[in-house]
């Protein structure tokens, strides 16, 4: 590799990180920021922090609620009156339960295993510790680079394959389309040492 490319191949493995997590922040910065609730308040940054204040103790209030006879008579109400519109209550129940396996799921919960699917083809799929009705497992089964779709499988429990990884770094190695994977991918970017050979030395020779 020349000496632009491995300079510019460098340069983009430290930066690109860098400007996508700056972008992210700035697109959550922006979009709390401009929330019709608060845009009587000049500040930008006092927008912000205000609404996350607020969040955070709605969160801790209805939490507290919940644990009170009344909250659960709150929720059935909610359940009941979404579960009445015809499409909404398909993504309310599926939020829900999404939120409340990643939650409060079992010790089980998303732990990464791995599964052949055929001729020995190895894929690596989440437990999300609940059972098919003839007791399979279902596991999510993402697909790479986006973790957002992929299939929900059911698979006997002797056909799970139990790996000793933790769940970011199976994310990583999905994430990053296989090259995140542990104890395979070299510390950085590979330089090529070209030995000068200096004025009045002649190189050794060899064999």
């Amino acid at each position: 590799m020349s000496t632009w490319k491995r300079d510019m191949a460098s340069g983009l493995v430290v930066l690109v990180p860098i400007i996508v997590t700056i972008w992210v922040v700035y697109w959550l910065f922006r979009f709390i920021a401009n929330l019709p609730l608060t845009q009587t308040i000049a500040n930008p940054a006092l927008r912000v922090f205000i609404t996350l204040v607020v969040f955070v103790l709605l969160v801790f209030a209805v939490g507290y609620l919940m644990r009170t006879a009344i909250g659960s008579l709150v929720e059935a109400g909610i359940d009941n009156v979404m579960n009445r519109v015809p499409g909404l209550r398909v993504v309310y129940n599926a939020s829900k339960m999404a939120v409340e396996t990643a939650l409060t799921g079992t010790s089980d919960l998303q732990a990464p295993v791995k599964i052949d699917t055929w001729k020995n083809i190895r894929m690596t799929a989440f437990k999300t510790g609940r059972e098919a009705p003839d007791g399979r497992k279902l596991l999510f089964l993402p697909t790479a680079p986006n973790i957002t779709s992929g299939f929900v499988i059911e698979v006997d429990e002797e056909d799970v394959i139990e790996t000793d990884e933790n769940v970011e770094e199976a994310l990583t190695r999905i994430l990053s389309a296989g090259f995140g994977e542990r104890d395979e991918t070299p510390a950085g970017i590979p330089i090529d040492v070209v030995e000068e050979k200096r004025e009045g030395e002649e190189r050794p020779a060899t064999d």
